[in-house]
């Protein structure tokens, strides 16, 4: 799917539409150190095997991408819900 990469939006901070640049959100990095992180270590340490079961094969053939915009006047960044999608590109329109 071919998206723009700016579009004039309406920016609820500045109360006015703005040409928002668009980019794709990506998630940080883990922090090992975080508890969910550490629960799930503990969960797998010794004997028992896998917590989760290892998935063969996944069920779904495409990913979600969540867009992300950012004003230009106000440096303010919004999220815009994912959409199921093989492959997205960013183009200049």
């Amino acid at each position: 799917m071919k998206y723009p990469k700016a579009i004039m939006r309406y920016c609820p901070k500045c109360r006015k539409h703005t040409s928002q640049k668009v980019s794709i959100y990506k998630a940080g990095k883990r922090r090992a150190s975080a508890i969910g992180e550490r629960r799930h270590a503990e969960d797998k340490k010794g004997y028992g095997g896998q917590k989760f079961p290892k998935l063969a094969k996944p069920a779904k053939v495409t990913k979600k991408v969540t867009r992300m915009l950012s004003c230009p006047e106000c440096k303010k960044k919004f999220n815009m819900y994912g959409i199921r999608v093989k492959k997205f590109e960013l183009v200049a329109a």
